[in-house]
């Protein structure tokens, strides 16, 4: 136990659960690290993007990057600040990459970002008939990845992505708690990232 002496009680506790889930592969012990964390880990990214459904997509993105990296935590700081750290980094990224989105997409923006009248300089959100094939494509191939999954997992996949239903409506349809809705739609996501990994078609 010196190892994790210098912990708070409520940081000891986590990393007993990263230790159950780690070399166990209990599916509680992940659950629990959920419960405990997804709200305050929502609000800070709310915070950040003040966007509530990129703050809701990217709370499970956190989750499943300190999930699929959980064999790189140690316990010199809190699994709390470990998992913090890698959400705020994401989304970061996340919103770096929506600015520079927007912004490449029209060559002639060259102007000052000085934050006044944006709406009129922003690009056409239309997109133009090649886009249009290329997203149809995109759709497509995502549909042919998608069946590759189980059952359970395909449904809350073409619920989420494809029919665009919220988790409270998905919970709703199939009488799940919301919690279990979104533990298990953050499972689907890494399935579909290791097929897509684990294939030639990129998307």
């Amino acid at each position: 136990m010196e190892v994790i002496s210098h912990l708070t009680e409520k940081a000891i506790r986590d990393y007993k659960l990263v230790q159950l889930a780690l070399n166990n592969g209990d599916q509680g012990a992940y659950a629990e690290l959920m419960h405990h964390y997804r709200d305050s880990l929502y609000f800070m990214l709310l915070k950040m993007t003040n966007d509530p459904t990129d703050a809701d997509d990217l709370t499970i993105e956190a989750f499943g990057k300190a999930f699929k990296n959980l064999h790189q935590y140690t316990p010199e700081f809190a699994f709390s600040t470990w998992l913090f750290k890698i959400a705020s980094n994401n989304c970061i990224d996340f919103i770096r990459k929506r600015k520079k989105n927007t912004f490449s997409l029209d060559q002639s923006l060259n102007y000052e970002d000085d934050g006044e009248d944006m709406a009129s300089k922003l690009p056409s959100s239309v997109p133009d008939p090649e886009e249009s094939i290329i997203k149809k494509q995109k759709i497509k191939l995502m549909r042919q990845v998608v069946e590759k999954l189980k059952p359970h997992y395909r449904k809350l996949v073409e619920m989420r992505y494809f029919q665009e239903l919220s988790y409270e409506e998905i919970a709703t349809e199939l009488n799940l708690p919301l919690g279990t809705v979104k533990a298990q739609l953050f499972r689907a996501r890494e399935f579909l990232y290791q097929i897509l990994k684990n294939s030639q078609e990129k998307i």
